[in-house]
């Protein structure tokens, strides 16, 4: 696994990860429409034009398999990642996460989960983020309010 700036053609593939109906279910939090390709760019665009953002492309043997990024929220960075589906369980988000944390070693640093996506929460809890608060929101890929935890490692 590398982490390394996001390319162009990268895009086609995330936004072809964002596709699987499983992993918008997991995430929760997703794009009302994942399948609006115009809104995808648009919010990838923000993203990579926002110079306070950092966006990497997860890379395992030469095949994108996902992405991670940190964005400023309030008085934190807030982290975020995808992966796609058939990488899930072999450690590869895990080794991401360590990667960006060790690259920027700036704290606190935020993470929001829904509370039932134990393999993301487990992957946070064992870098030291511990729960810090709680929210009940609408998830657009469950079209239903959820609870979200929300994680700190300071």
């Amino acid at each position: 696994m590398k982490l390394r700036p996001v390319e162009p053609g990268d895009l086609d593939r995330f936004f072809e990860q964002q596709l699987d109906p499983e992993a918008n279910e997991m995430a929760a939090f997703t794009a009302k429409n994942p399948a609006d390709r115009g809104v995808f760019n648009y919010h990838w665009g923000l993203m990579l034009r926002d110079p306070a953002t950092v966006a990497r492309t997860i890379e395992h043997d030469g095949e994108v398999a996902g992405s991670i990024f940190l964005f400023p929220d309030e008085d934190a960075r807030e982290l975020s990642f995808w992966t796609d589906r058939k990488f899930w369980g072999q450690g590869i988000t895990t080794a991401a996460v360590d990667e960006i944390l060790k690259e920027f070693p700036d704290r606190p640093v935020r993470a929001r989960v829904v509370s039932d996506n134990i393999g993301t929460l487990k992957i946070l809890e064992r870098r030291g983020f511990v729960k810090v608060g709680e929210s009940q929101d609408f998830a657009n890929a469950r079209a239903a309010v959820v609870s979200e935890d929300i994680l700190e490692l300071a």
